[in-house]
């Protein structure tokens, strides 16, 4: 086992506890790097996409050794050192022009990479759009179109999604103004025919801007911004299951506490759930309880109604009187009690 390195100072453990898993982790920050050889398409492509990426990006100038594929271990260090969870690196060779490898990251070790090579043809730069650009740190409108993107089985182009997802998502938020939409990330793809080459992945970035349209609602118009980038897909290294398992799963304390009992019907009504236990009807008093009693003149319509009915009836015997027999009366006179 490897020895676990003990800060010599206060301030490089805030620096180590800043590094360990957090329950709100910060936003994805990214670092550009160059390999041994670059061009000058790829350098285009990495200052656009800093601008839109900004102010969570570092970025590097120097020349590095490293190939993804074979030997991550220095991407890693880089990780670590830097503090960023997304890298993206740029190669030029003959066998694969102009490619930037995205590089995905769990706890500063490699989770899954992916090759996408521009089309130098078809690129145009964030410059040549003469048009207003949105403020830094706004977030963005992402959309996917395509169905290859939608695939039920893991393939480039679903890893594709979630790399660019990732990418350029930025900070979370619960609730966000509709004035800061200001832009849209629309990324499309073709479908996969056989025997034809794989569909490109086309991104293209739109600039929005709300206009009177005599109802309540705004109309929007969308006008494109730059940059236009079309990629190609490349090599690919897909996440372990261990360890995407691992990367997907929430600390306690991340999830709000839910009530019990409580839901919401159609209607938006809030309904609840309350659970009695069994009740002994057996031992329940009833002797004096309000609602059994009566008042003081039924009893004697009751007993005259059972009377008239019984001489309606016939029930009454010959020779045989019925003597209906009163409750005497107390009347008080000078403290003393008399029966009528």
């Amino acid at each position: 086992m490897l020895k676990a390195a003990k800060p010599k100072n206060a301030r490089a453990k805030r620096a180590m506890d800043k590094r360990e898993p957090q329950v709100h982790e910060n936003p994805k920050t990214v670092l550009f790097l160059n390999g041994t050889k670059t061009s000058q398409i790829l350098k285009y492509v990495v200052a656009d996409l800093a601008q839109m990426k900004k102010p969570y990006m570092e970025k590097f100038v120097k020349k590095n050794d490293i190939h993804p594929f074979d030997d991550p271990s220095s991407l890693e260090f880089f990780s670590l050192k830097n503090d960023t969870s997304l890298l993206v690196m740029s190669t030029h060779q003959k066998k694969r022009p102009h490619c930037l490898t995205f590089v995905r990251t769990f706890s500063h070790k490699i989770l899954d990479m992916l090759e996408l090579s521009v089309d130098p043809e078809s690129y145009l730069q964030l410059q040549q759009f003469k048009n207003k650009k949105p403020l830094v740190g706004l977030k963005p409108l992402i959309s996917f179109h395509g169905a290859v993107f939608e695939s039920a089985t893991e393939t480039k182009y679903t890893l594709a999604k979630s790399m660019l997802l990732d990418f350029f998502r930025g900070p979370e938020a619960n609730e966000v103004d509709v004035s800061g939409l200001q832009y849209l990330i629309s990324i499309s793809a073709a479908e996969e025919e056989d025997g034809k080459p794989a569909p490109k992945i086309h991104l293209r970035m739109y600039l929005l801007s709300t206009k009177r349209s005599g109802q309540k609602l705004p109309r929007i118009e969308v006008e494109e911004m730059g940059p236009r980038i079309d990629f190609t897909v490349g090599r690919e290294r897909f996440p372990d299951a261990d360890m995407l398992k691992e990367s997907l799963r929430k600390p306690k304390g991340m999830e709000p506490r839910t009530k019990k009992n409580i839901d919401m019907d159609i209607m938006g009504d809030k309904t609840g759930k309350i659970h009695v236990g069994k009740q002994d009807l057996g031992a329940m008093q009833t002797r004096k309880m309000k609602g059994l009693k009566r008042a003081r003149g039924e009893d004697e319509e009751d007993e005259a109604a059972t009377m008239v009915g019984a001489e309606s009836d016939g029930e009454g015997m010959d020779g045989v009187e019925e003597v209906v027999m009163k409750t005497p009366k107390k009347v008080k006179t000078n403290g003393a009690a008399f029966a009528e």
